[in-house]
């Protein structure tokens, strides 16, 4: 019965791993398709001739959101490498990018672009150039915000995933992990539990022969198994055994 809910909460990691992968995934995109999109349309003049029009996309008004798409997306080989509380720090980690990939886009729906900061950003002389207008597309700030909360529920899923189910499988642990790991089982051990194959390589690397204890348990089973044989039926009063008739 053990087993079966160890396999079930290996399949349930499985899949919450997977989840928050391709969840991490989309987040990412929405960051990375935002950079590339124009956030602010910035209309200047310099008094010598027409108006200019300059547009600045995700990537210049908020240069920060190109390294947050690449953080999630290495964020997608740490959860399939890590386990334990280090994968409840890369959850961690990810709640962060989330929020700071959304502040940009929240203050610029919120408030706005002032002529000040789009001058600033867009790299004018207020010397020589002055912003006369500028104007914000909201979708390239909401798509920010989606991949916001996309990569909240990838960090909640990454939080919330059963330790003892995520990481890497055991044959990637050091030596010395696994004859840790070898002690520790052969203490804890049934007596009648069969011992797998990594179990006894395992036992080997620590300096122990699994093979002499199960010989020994098989002789002295077999020893106490086997009836007594009756002598006194082989040989004959002397003590001598009679020839065959």
């Amino acid at each position: 019965m053990s087993e079966k809910k160890t396999a079930d909460a290996a399949s349930r990691g499985k899949r919450a791993t997977g989840v928050a992968a391709l969840l991490l995934a989309v987040a990412a995109l929405c960051l990375w398709g935002s950079s590339r999109m124009t956030w602010v349309t910035v209309t200047s003049a310099d008094g010598l001739g027409e108006e200019r029009i300059t547009d600045l996309d995700g990537g210049t008004w908020a240069a920060a959101t190109t390294p947050l798409a690449l953080a999630l997306v290495a964020a997608i080989a740490a959860a399939f490498a890590v386990r334990g509380w280090l994968l409840r720090v890369v959850g961690l980690l990810v709640a962060v990018v989330a929020v700071v990939a959304a502040i940009p886009a929240i203050g610029l729906l919120a408030n706005g672009a002032s002529n000040d900061k789009a001058s600033d950003i867009a790299g004018f002389e207020r010397a020589a150039t002055r912003v006369t207008d500028t104007e914000v597309a909201t979708v390239p700030a909401l798509l920010v915000l989606l991949g916001s909360v996309v990569a909240l529920v990838a960090a909640f899923m990454l939080i919330r995933k059963p330790t003892a189910t995520g990481g890497l499988s055991s044959k990637y642990d050091s030596p010395a992990a696994r004859r840790e790991a070898a002690a520790s089982r052969g203490g804890s051990a049934a007596e009648d539990e069969p011992p797998t194959q990594r179990m006894l390589w395992d036992a080997l690397d620590a300096g122990e022969d699994p093979t002499v204890e199960a010989a020994d348990n098989d002789s002295a089973g077999g020893e106490s198994s086997r009836p007594a044989r009756d002598v006194s039926k082989d040989t004959g009063p002397t003590g001598t055994r009679p020839e065959s008739e």
